[in-house]
């Protein structure tokens, strides 16, 4: 062994493993919790707007190294946290359209 340490067995690696949800900490909650703490753009979805909700786990994601133009990159921090999230969001987008329509067409209108 090379004697660095591995996140194998880490608590940081559990977290990982189950998302960024407390869940047993939302089990305790009450509705009017849940309502209070919610966005106002959930608050008036229908009775039955989760009734057909599918699970969707997302695939993993690999680490990769990306040069990007700083223009671009600045544009995506200023949108707010989480801004490699909608940057991998733009080019999933980009890859469904691609496999939809073929890639001779992507990009063009």
């Amino acid at each position: 062994m090379n004697g660095k340490r591995t996140a194998k067995g880490s608590r940081r690696t559990e977290a990982a493993r189950q998302g960024r949800a407390d869940f047993a900490r939302l089990r305790r909650m009450t509705e009017r919790e849940i309502e209070r703490t919610s966005p106002p753009e959930l608050a008036d979805l229908p009775a039955d707007f989760w009734n057909e909700a599918d699970v969707v786990v997302p695939p993993p994601k690999q680490a990769i190294s990306l040069r990007v133009d700083q223009d671009v990159l600045a544009w995506f921090k200023e949108q707010g946290p989480r801004y490699q999230t909608k940057m991998n969001a733009v080019l999933r987008t980009y890859v469904s359209r691609a496999k939809t329509v073929g890639k001779d067409r992507v990009g063009r209108s």
